[in-house]
């Protein structure tokens, strides 16, 4: 007769459910928390670089670019111009895409909304439609949009954006980020504000959603002029 392996009553240890045992599921279940908790760490924005009302989101950033400077621009001073003078005593003045220069002292009397962005920047490209429909929307009521490319690969590069988007609004070429620096800006989109008079009224650093970029137009527009009696 062969050997035959005997029978054992003795009950086998089963674990909480099935195989496993407590401390496996407690491992599994600590195991997946890290992963939720570093999923949302990794997914979150870090923050908010706006300084003013309206931006798309709380959570909506810009692109961040550079370190912030130690001093911004500030509310209530006068927007600096669109030119810099460079270390050899030249002046770096803006231009648009066909080369002219863009002068902020000749939109004197006008809303100024300067938005600094570039083609590849996903924030930025999400405003793009919310600028364009809304720039057309304040045109006749004197509001100027002026949208500073900063250091793009060509003018080029950025009219044929332009051209396949179909923006009307006036795009400045900035290739070297010299007006960018100029003010103050360290993430894109950066969005200034200036007022008729050539102050700043509002500085948001974030993407706009259109009611945000409406609540900041309405705050500049020149003053409609009085009916005559």
């Amino acid at each position: 007769m062969s050997d035959r392996p005997e029978f054992s009553h003795r009950r086998e240890r089963h674990g909480l459910i099935g195989p496993f045992s407590g401390r496996q599921l407690a491992m599994a279940f600590v195991a997946v928390l890290i992963a939720v908790v570093v999923l949302v760490g990794v997914t979150t924005p870090l923050g908010n670089t706006a300084t003013g009302p309206g931006t798309v989101d709380p959570r909506a950033t810009a692109y961040i670019i550079s370190s912030p400077p130690p001093i911004g621009l500030k509310v209530g001073a006068t927007a600096p111009e669109f030119a810099v003078q460079n270390a050899d005593g030249t002046t770096y003045q803006l231009t648009d895409l066909d080369g002219k220069p863009i002068r902020l002292a000749d939109l004197r009397g006008k809303a100024v909304w300067v938005n600094f962005w570039t083609t590849w920047c996903p924030p930025c490209q999400s405003e793009v439609p919310i600028l364009r429909t809304v720039s057309e929307r304040y045109q006749d009521r004197g509001l100027v949009l002026v949208a500073i490319s900063v250091q793009e690969t060509a003018p080029a590069d950025v009219a044929a954006y332009a051209a396949r988007y179909q923006l009307p609004y006036t795009i400045g070429f900035d290739g070297s980020g010299a007006i960018f620096r100029a003010y103050r800006g360290y993430g894109l989109p950066t969005q200034v504000f200036i007022d008729s008079n050539g102050i700043i009224a509002s500085i948001v650093g974030a993407p706009l959603d259109e009611a945000g970029a409406v609540a900041q137009i309405e705050r500049i527009l020149p003053a409609a002029p009085r009916p005559t009696q």
